[in-house]
Formats: structure tokens, sequence, C-alpha cells
């Protein structure tokens, strides 16, 4: 039994369904948040799967579509990184702060 190509890119369509399916409803059910790095990465992966495969059928408004959530997904993720390494960055300025203060306390 020969697995073809069109069964390769359908099943691939199916799995990158799905991934979007478990995004949505991981976050409607508050599991994940839509700036989770969880959610964000399944929906573009997802994404990615559903534009290869649409384009390999010639679906290019669906293509665009998932091209489209890919951007988003991607400057989301951008955003939410730069966020919490600036929350990383303050929290330990704010500890050598509190350490610097306990030293001068202790002195």
């Amino acid at each position: 039994m020969t697995i073809s190509l069109l069964t390769v890119i359908t099943a691939l369509g199916w799995a990158g369904a799905l991934a979007g399916l478990i995004a949505y409803g991981m976050v409607s059910k508050g599991r994940w948040t839509a700036s989770s790095f969880a959610f964000q990465i399944t929906n573009m992966c997802g994404a990615v799967v559903m534009t290869v495969v649409a384009g390999v059928n010639g679906v290019w408004p669906s293509a665009a579509a998932n091209l489209a959530w890919i951007v988003i997904g991607a400057q989301t993720l951008l955003t939410v990184s730069k966020a919490r390494a600036a929350a990383r960055r303050e929290q330990e300025d704010a500890l050598r702060v509190e350490s610097a203060a306990q030293v001068d306390l202790a002195a």
C-alpha cells in the first residue's frame, strides 16, 4: 500500500485544523490566555500547515487568511516576549534595590 502525496497533504490539513481547534478550545475554557505562548505557538503551527495545504490546493483566499494569522501570531509573540523580558528586568532591579537596602540596614 502506497501513501499518496494527496493523502499526506490531506492528513496535514486535518492536523492543522485540529491544532487551531485545540488552541481555540483551550482559550475558550480559560486554560490558556490569548497572550500565552502555548496558544500562540499552537495557533501558528496550525496556520502554517493550513497555509501550505491551501497553497498546494490553490485555495488562495484561505492561504492568505492563514498567512495573516501567522503574522498576527508572530507579532503577538514578539510583544509578549518583550513585555515578559521587561517585567523580568524590573523584578531583578527591584531585588537589587531590596538587597542593597538590606545591606545598608545590616551595617
